[in-house]
């Protein structure tokens, strides 16, 4: 997929989309273009771009990448897919009520819950909001576990 939408794979690549960005919804993809639940979403991401055109941009980062691996400790990136959302180089938040509000982590099952999450963390940073509720019932979102070691 990695020749359909713009892959990041260097830092200040990272760093002026989402600084460059502007009135949109930047989503970023965090994972391996051979790793086959990465592609899965790439697909979703791929099929729905020209859907958000007008209020989202997509892009995926490499993690495999040696610049990127600062992203990854900032943001806690330890399970792959993640997806993180951004509105004026602002990161976006979203309840969806697991532990970690702060990216989407897995795949989305169709087309349709990717569009009506990035509609909803658009609508929410127009209005000024960091953090939005997840449009998606609760059976559509992906549940883990999360364990936190020396806290």
């Amino acid at each position: 997929m990695e020749y359909l939408l713009p892959t990041l794979r260097k830092k200040q690549e990272v760093d002026s989309i989402i600084r460059d960005t502007i009135d949109k919804v930047l989503v970023l993809r965090f994972g391996r273009s051979s790793d086959a639940v990465c592609l899965q979403l790439d697909d979703i991401l791929y099929k729905s771009a020209r859907d958000v055109s007008k209020f989202a941009t997509v892009a995926l980062v490499d993690i495999d990448s040696d610049e990127i691996q600062i992203y990854l400790k900032y943001f806690d990136i330890t399970l792959i897919p993640s997806v993180i959302f951004f509105f004026n180089a602002h990161h976006m938040k979203m309840d969806s009520g697991s532990a970690d509000h702060t990216k989407w982590i897995a795949t989305f099952q169709r087309k349709q819950d990717f569009i009506d999450v990035v509609e909803a963390i658009y609508r929410g940073a127009m209005k000024g909001k960091l953090i939005v509720s997840c449009p998606l019932p609760p059976e559509r979102v992906p549940k883990f576990q999360l364990l936190y070691k020396d806290v």
